[in-house]
């Protein structure tokens, strides 16, 4: 006999007894269980420990007068933190739900319940509580620097991108990802599709610099049999490729205008027509686009449709740079390293002191694109077991330290964010060993604990 296996926990907190029957009964593939008030929730939540929770925030007030639905928010997510909470709110409800959402509550939904909407939000709820309980079993194994399930970071300039990719990844809006080449905007764009109620269907990428301008219209539109010559059979497009999944366009600045113009009647419409046909096809398909170019100098000079602009980039997530990311240059070299040791060179074991400190100084003006092709390189010509800066072959030029950039003449300030910085480089150096950081800084153990202490800083 084998075992079933074991169905994640939702937690409906909910006085009214028929809307209790009503959700109790709308969801599967969740074990369900039912609470009235901030008592038995507590109870159940303890018992339970379920992942996902939706709340009341109407429940009716203690007799002293408390807001039952606040307090029982706030004393579950002092609980157990980790528990997704999403809180309704009635017609007139909109403050209260924002200053849930303030106190921690994953999201929110508006009575009356529709439970087609309500389930969408709850299963998302559950992937992303599986996604971060996968990384934290990462964390566990020594990929505590794994975000998004994928991507490979310890700075918190990109832990606030990713904050903000977990935001807008369940809302079925347009994503502009603004970066320079090599910055990981193909990854990030792949975390949208994967943490959105699309991520069963199709991810579909499309280059748009990549491609000539007189094929690119082909390629995102189709085209009919016959619609010119070696067309010999009917071929969908990308967008249409996408169908209720997300296309990805990278170098969208590159498409020509009279392109621009079809993408943007696509965007208003949501309907297609391929080369050489004249019937339109209604295609749901999510676009989520980057780009490393100005778009604001390129509406000013007419290069790109400000109309289109604005369809594209409902949200905007601007991905720093590599040298706007303390410590990340040394953490990915690590990384690149023993993997292309173990499939190049298995003589190499790692990294040189030299080649540490030449990895930490240098811009990286191809950002991690550029630091893995110096790596690859660097591990195929090494002739030791540790790479060298020699074996790297970087340019002796050096950058401009991207934390003194629009510092306010503030003595401390500054203090604080050159501590910070050196601390950071310091901990991803030497592999967040205490001694060996505070060392190589030229303070003493106790001190740099204090500091940890004092900038929250994590090792």
């Amino acid at each position: 006999m084998t075992d079933t296996p074991e169905l994640p926990v939702l937690l409906i907190i909910e006085d009214d007894e028929g809307l209790q029957r009503q959700l109790k009964w709308a969801y599967e593939g969740y074990r369900v269980i039912v609470a009235s008030d901030r008592t038995s929730a507590i109870e159940q939540l303890r018992a339970h420990e379920p992942a996902v929770v939706t709340l009341d925030l109407g429940l009716p007030p203690d007799p002293d007068g408390t807001a039952e639905g606040f307090a029982t928010l706030t004393e579950i997510l002092a609980l157990k933190p980790d528990t997704k909470v999403i809180v309704a709110s009635g017609h007139g409800a909109r403050e209260s739900a924002l200053k849930a959402i303030a106190l921690g509550a994953y999201d929110f939904y508006r009575k009356p319940v529709d439970i087609d909407e309500l389930g969408l939000i709850v299963a998302r709820a559950f992937h992303l509580q599986e996604i971060e309980r996968e990384n934290r079993l990462l964390e566990e194994q020594g990929g505590g620097d794994t975000i998004l399930g994928s991507l490979l970071s310890a700075a918190p300039e990109m832990t606030k991108v990713a904050r903000t990719i977990e935001r807008v990844a369940g809302a079925d809006v347009s994503v502009m990802l603004l970066g320079a080449s090599g910055t990981g905007k193909e990854l990030l764009a792949r975390a949208v599709h994967e943490l959105s109620p699309r991520a069963r269907r199709e991810f579909v990428a499309i280059n748009c610099a990549a491609i000539p301008e007189n094929l690119l219209e082909a390629e995102l539109f189709g085209y009919e049999r016959g619609a010119f010559t070696g067309a010999v059979k009917t071929t969908p497009g990308k967008i249409e490729l996408a169908q209720g999944g997300t296309l990805f366009l990278d170098e969208v600045g590159d498409i020509p205008l009279p392109l621009q113009v079809k993408l943007l009647r696509f965007l208003q419409e949501r309907v297609i027509e391929r080369i050489g046909g004249r019937t339109p096809i209604a295609v749901d398909t999510r676009i989520v686009c980057a780009t490393h170019q100005d778009l604001d100098a390129m509406q000013a000079d007419g290069r790109f449709r400000e109309d289109l602009y604005y369809r594209l980039a409902e949200i905007v997530v601007k991905i720093p740079s590599l040298a706007e990311r303390p410590g990340d240059s040394v953490l990915l070299a690590r990384h690149f390293a023993t993997r292309y040791a173990r499939e190049l060179n298995p003589r190499v074991q790692g990294l040189a002191p030299d080649a540490l400190a030449a990895i930490d100084s240098y811009p990286w003006p191809g950002n991690v694109r550029e630091l893995e092709n110096r790596l690859k390189r660097a591990v195929i010509m090494a002739d030791g077991k540790m790479v060298g800066a020699a074996d790297l072959d970087l340019p002796g030029a050096k950058g401009t330290d991207p934390d003194e950039r629009d510092i306010a003449l503030n003595l401390r300030a500054a203090r604080e964010v050159a501590d910070r910085r050196a601390i950071r480089q310091a901990l991803t150096r030497t592999e967040n060993n205490i001694s060996s950081a505070a060392k190589l800084l030229g303070i003493s153990r106790p001190t740099l604990y204090d500091l940890l202490k004092q900038y929250h800083l994590q090792t």
